[in-house]
């Protein structure tokens, strides 16, 4: 008979005395399968922001401010993942006590602040409340960073740091709780499947009331130039593209049926979203932009979103021809009409193309070949319902954030000086230059 190695026993007697380890480690009822899977997603959301947003952000200004938006998103990346931990977890998914009558709670409270009370073995539905922390952690991360586009090219560095951080714990945290932690939106049947109100419409709305409260860059509207690397445009896109994935698909969380119409759908809404802000360029100007085909698919992206969960292929379709339709009509309008200097289009596209597709998922949930439906709720209930997330959660992040801007104005100021801005911030404010020194 043939003797088996020692060190191969030694290793299987090992593992069994370790098996309950493992079994103590893992949830009770935790599948292997979603936690595998919101791993995966989270990972992926993560990777919006670092470097897929940095990157489309980065190619979209000039090339003397290209080093000043990767820091941008660096640090609140780094920022909101510990103020995540402190407070805005607690706040977005406690139990909360600030139960209003008719509804649910205003917010979580500060009862899991530093994850207090979340045994190792906690779960959330089917995955661990730690993977749980963190995929909503990446989701507070990309927020605060979109509002980056807004104020590009002539922000005070530290300004960024604390409006982001306050409004990360003011803004984002409360209206998160009030859509996906059970707060009163959610009991009045409002449908965000993945951050139509709680990431584009927060974000959009508050970009818009920064660059009102801090005025438009010297060069706008006379002297702005084109994007200095579309390439890098072109390559953040498609890292953000992929990274929606997570986004979208992963808010399902787990590895389901529901997963895969959601990234089925994101797909065919930016694909959709591309070729019509594609074709509305290339019929105005004659020539159709890497740019503009980048821009169109973020925004067929962005609109999808909170109707992820709720429309079926056709219905995506539509959102996304909506989307390039609706937000390319309103960066136009925003930048020639109204001479609002939101650098990026952050309004524009996110702001706009979410709370389009949070109004649209009434219209398309019954629509075409495997759409789920409303369920029990009817379309003027939904329509609603739908409304009133929007309205609320605009003006709330309206008044929220200039209330931030003007506590940070008293002990900071909150754009560069014009020295600074025509020299460009990468020198100006953190002394390095992505061209190198010769």
């Amino acid at each position: 008979m043939k003797k088996r190695p020692e060190g191969r026993a030694l290793g299987v007697r090992a593992l069994v005395l370790l098996l309950p380890v493992f079994a103590l480690a893992t949830p009770a009822f935790a599948d292997t399968g979603d936690t595998a899977w919101i791993l995966t997603a989270t990972a992926l959301v993560l990777f919006m922001t670092l470097p897929g947003l940095a990157l489309f952000y980065g190619g979209l200004v000039q090339a003397k401010n290209l080093l000043s938006v990767l820091a941008q998103c660096l640090a609140i990346a780094c920022l909101m993942s510990i103020l995540w931990v402190v407070a805005g977890y607690s706040i977005a998914f406690g139990d909360g006590n600030g139960a209003v009558e008719g509804g649910g709670a205003l917010w979580g409270g500060l009862g899991k602040a530093f994850l207090a009370g979340i045994a190792p073995d906690a779960a959330v539905g089917t995955i661990p409340e730690s993977v749980f922390v963190m995929f909503q952690m990446a989701f507070a991360i990309i927020t605060p960073a979109l509002i980056v586009g807004a104020y590009a090219e002539r922000v005070n560095f530290a300004a960024v740091l604390a409006f982001s951080g306050f409004w990360m714990l003011l803004v984002y945290a409360p209206v998160a709780h009030w859509v996906w932690g059970g707060g009163w939106l959610a009991a009045m049947g409002v449908t965000d499947f993945a951050g139509g109100l709680v990431v584009h419409a927060t974000a959009g709305v508050s970009s818009l009331v920064f660059v009102l409260m801090m005025g438009k860059r010297a060069v706008f509207p006379a002297e702005l130039r084109p994007p200095h690397n579309p390439a890098f445009v072109m390559l953040g896109a498609s890292m953000l593209w992929v990274g929606w994935f997570g986004f979208n698909a992963g808010s399902a969380l787990g590895a389901n049926a529901s997963a895969g119409q959601a990234m089925l759908v994101t797909h065919l809404s930016a694909a959709t979203a591309a070729l019509v802000w594609m074709a509305i360029e290339w019929t105005k100007f004659g020539k159709p932009t890497l740019v503009g085909i980048a821009t169109g698919t973020i925004a067929g992206l962005a609109t999808i979103t909170p109707a992820a969960g709720s429309v079926g292929p056709a219905g995506a379709l539509a959102i996304g021809a909506l989307a390039s339709v609706v937000c390319y009509g309103a960066v136009v309008y925003i930048r020639s009409r109204l001479k609002i200097d939101d650098s990026l289009d952050v309004f524009a596209v996110h702001g706009v193309g979410g709370i389009l597709g949070t109004l649209s998922v009434p219209v398309f949930a019954g629509f075409g070949p495997m759409a789920p439906g409303l369920g029990s709720m009817t379309f003027g209930e939904k329509a609603v319902a739908q409304l009133t997330g929007v309205v609320s959660v605009c003006v709330y992040s309206a008044l929220v954030s200039a209330g931030i801007l003007l506590a940070v104005r008293q002990i900071m100021r909150l754009r560069v000086s014009p020295e600074d801005e025509a020299n460009g911030l990468d020198t100006a404010t953190h002394g390095e230059s992505a061209a190198g020194h010769s």
